[in-house]
């Protein structure tokens, strides 16, 4: 699991990075995403050393970023994407609206899991206190979803746009260890840059 968190992480930082060097000569709309990408970005460096070990646990702090990203997420988000707003300097692949369905699903379950995630803060690491039977034991934290076993372990996590978030609320979310949402929430970013982010 903590491997897991590693790449899922790095993964996320490196796309957020990546679209931080875009701003260049972006105005409007295409500017306001971008600069709402960048705090996501901010977010998530600090989130990421807290969730791999690197750095204290800070609940107050992961609590504080987890509600940046949602004020960004959903429809926060797609709002920033009006039809004819792709083309340089935007990264945007016209997949977005090609696929809105999809793209909206994806922003939807970033608001699923920045919500859980803030409602989790408290709860710590999982690692932490040895506590490493909830989420890969399919123990209480994550047996009543089912989504230890298969769909998030198994690789169909990736699969389809409805995979996550519609299946989990803030209090199913708020119950596991924050790690354990972080993980989701990074997954949900990083499918979101590969299906609707020109590279």
């Amino acid at each position: 699991m903590k491997l897991t968190i590693l790449i899922s992480g790095a993964a996320i930082a490196s796309l957020l990075s990546a679209a931080a060097l875009a701003h260049g000569g972006a105005t409007g709309i295409v500017k306001e995403r971008m600069d709402g990408m960048g705090v996501m970005q901010d977010s998530m460096k600090v989130l990421t050393p807290m969730m791999q070990g690197k750095t204290d646990y800070d609940a107050e702090a992961v609590r504080r970023e987890a509600e940046k990203i949602q004020a960004h997420a959903g429809e926060a988000l797609t709002k920033l994407f009006p039809e004819g707003s792709n083309g340089k300097p935007s990264e945007a692949k016209p997949d977005i609206w090609a696929d809105w369905d999809g793209f909206a699903s994806l922003a939807a379950q970033l608001e699923v899991f920045a919500r859980g995630l803030a409602a989790a803060a408290g709860n710590g690491l999982m690692m932490a206190d040895g506590q490493q039977g909830g989420m890969m034991g399919g123990g209480s934290m994550m047996g009543s979803s089912g989504m230890a076993s298969g769909s998030m372990m198994g690789g169909t996590m990736m699969g389809t746009a409805g995979m996550m978030g519609a299946g989990h609320s803030t209090g199913e979310l708020a119950q596991m260890p924050a790690d354990g949402v972080f993980m989701m929430m990074s997954q949900v970013c990083s499918a979101c840059h590969t299906r609707f982010r020109s590279e």
